[in-house]
């Protein structure tokens, strides 16, 4: 593998994924020796009702060197998991995946080999070669690209793609406000905005074979759509203050940056 890192922080957020909380985590133990030197695993249990919570500990106390988790005591929401995730990050490039394994997490050395090319972008954004969803989360998603394209002119294929990979530096003096599943468009578009350079490539997506999803609940959808209308109606009334509202993505020196400079 040619893109094989020095140092990898890689996340996903879990929440009531008890079904699938071992098998990723082990798949994950199995698969970022290939892509990395060292590693670490954090895990976002987003206030899970089931074991969730109680599995993670226990893979802590299993691996202690290389996993770790973050607990949220209620669900804040998909967004606010992501932040988490990458607040708790302490290396110098960042991935993450969603927790419901319909990536492999071997898929990211994808993602490795293209952010090592000579071009060396900021950050890599998956995108599914052939999604494994249900129609209606297909439609969904063709819709929000197509708003996103139009109103923020992000021409990204596949917004919310779990896979992606950031080097870390890229993601400094960068905030984004929503707590929901509009954070991944947020995070992409301020990037953007202040210069940073996104690539893709495509990515296999595979079915979930456990657990319930909740992407496409109107509750969920309704939060997206009002942090979307939030952002853009906040940039046509002052578009500087708009792309520095929220809360910063990666921690600030005294509380969490990478100890590798």
């Amino acid at each position: 593998m040619s893109g094989r890192l020095t140092h990898l922080s890689y996340f996903f957020p879990a929440h009531n994924e008890e079904a699938n909380l071992r098998g990723l985590v082990e798949e994950a133990l199995g698969a970022l020796p290939a892509i990395a030197d060292e590693f670490e695993i954090v895990i976002v249990d987003d206030g899970s009702r089931d074991a969730t919570g109680r599995i993670a500990d226990e893979l802590v106390a299993a691996r202690p060197d290389v996993v770790r988790v973050v607990h949220h005591q209620t669900n804040l929401g998909y967004g606010s998991a992501l932040l988490s995730g990458f607040r708790a990050a302490r290396y110098e490039f960042v991935a993450f995946t969603d927790g419901d394994r319909q990536f492999r997490v071997a898929d990211l050395g994808r993602l490795t080999d293209r952010l090592t090319e000579p071009d060396a972008p900021d950050a890599v954004v998956g995108f599914r070669i052939k999604r494994a969803d249900p129609l209606v989360r297909t439609l969904y998603a063709r819709a929000y690209r197509f708003a996103n394209l139009v109103w923020f002119g992000l021409r990204i294929r596949d917004v919310d793609c779990a896979c992606k990979l950031f080097r870390r530096e890229a993601l400094a003096g960068i905030a984004v406000e929503s707590g929901g599943a509009f954070f991944s468009a947020e995070l992409l578009i301020k990037l953007r905005a202040a210069g940073r350079t996104l690539v893709e490539i495509g990515v296999p997506h595979h079915p979930r074979t456990a657990g319930s999803p909740t992407g496409a609940k109107p509750s969920v959808v309704f939060r997206a759509v009002r942090d979307f209308w939030r952002l853009r109606l906040t940039m046509w009334v002052n578009r500087e203050r708009a792309l520095g509202r929220g809360s910063p993505v990666i921690a600030d020196d005294a509380t969490g940056r990478s100890p590798l400079g």
